[in-house]
């Protein structure tokens, strides 16, 4: 290790692979020690970089750059990490994953790549050049994984998009309807539908869409509530009338396992729930295990609270 340049940053900051690595005399264990160890991060699969240089949309498109050949066109989760969208599930967060591409019928080239490809049909406008590579459209992206992901992380997807301000709901449903009869058209038409801009975490938009399928179709991401003094917000909320039996209100917090684990935290949690509590807002803390769990206990939980039955079995 100390005769790894670990005092600067590696390789001039600029993206890199397992090759580039080692022709600098750095082996792929010693890779993965200064990774564990934090000098250099993953930035996907088989693409690393100085962990001190910012990340950047031009930064990522480089790296790709180096393992694509120069006709595929990269798409689905691939392109959405290109805009800066996290698509991934929840334990494949930390994953290294292969980029996703699409190449024309046909073509060969002598690259060697790390990446996956598909077959997909692209329409008219649907790839631009990003930096140099050939990316499917934010919109040609959108309606890809609106029709291919699995439904929680469709929407996730989707709303982070549009949170990105890359896409909006007319302009969505306009490019869906350029794919009538494709495969997961009809998922993609109800997700388009169901998307907010909203939502700030892929793991609200998870809690949302179970509460959407269990009938509950009145919750609010993002409500405000003034506390004394200062506004405070809940992830997901029922603002509307109050239930008649003590007149509170019912909000919901998709708690993390990153940000919500530590004792600190929890504290800060419990002080603000406190604080809600005062002004009628009841707030139940919603875990990721809770959320990708196979019962329907939590919307068991909301419908009793609400005076509703929800709508079950549940559907993921």
């Amino acid at each position: 290790m100390s005769e790894i340049p670990v005092d600067r940053p590696f390789l001039d900051g600029r993206p890199f692979t397992l090759s580039e690595a080692a022709k600098v005399g750095v082996s792929e264990k010693v890779l993965r020690r200064l990774v564990a160890s934090g000098v250099v991060r993953s930035l996907c699969h088989g693409l690393y970089v100085d962990a001190s240089t910012p990340d950047s949309i031009s930064l990522r498109a480089e790296a790709v750059a180096k393992v694509v050949a120069p006709d595929t066109v990269v798409c689905r989760t691939s392109a959405a990490w290109l805009y800066g969208v996290d698509c991934f599930p929840p334990d494949q967060l930390d994953a290294l994953l292969r980029l996703e591409t699409l190449r024309p019928p046909k073509s060969r080239s002598g690259r060697r790549t790390i990446t996956a490809g598909h077959s997909q049909t692209l329409l008219h406008g649907d790839v631009i050049d990003l930096h140099g590579l050939r990316v499917t459209s934010p919109l040609a992206t959108a309606v890809h994984l609106a029709r291919h992901l699995r439904r929680p992380f469709a929407l996730s997807a989707l709303d982070a998009m549009a949170r990105a301000d890359l896409i909006d709901e007319p302009e969505l449903c306009a490019a869906i309807d350029r794919y009538p009869h494709h495969p997961g058209i009809r998922q993609a038409r109800e997700l388009a539908r169901l998307m907010d801009a909203r939502s700030e975490s892929p793991g609200e938009s998870w809690l949302r869409l179970r509460l959407l399928d269990a009938g509950f179709t009145d919750v609010v991401p993002q409500v405000e509530v003034m506390t004394g003094r200062r506004v405070r917000r809940i992830d997901l909320g029922f603002p509307g009338r109050p239930r008649s039996s003590d007149g509170l209100r019912l909000g919901l917090e998709y708690d993390s396992d990153e940000w919500h684990g530590t004792q600190e935290q929890q504290v800060i949690d419990e002080d603000r729930v406190d604080e809600l509590r005062l002004v009628g807002w009841v707030i139940l803390p919603v875990r990721r295990w809770q959320v990708w769990g196979p019962t329907g206990e939590l919307e068991l939980v909301v419908g009793e609270f609400l005076e509703r039955e929800p709508w079950l079995p549940r559907r993921w």
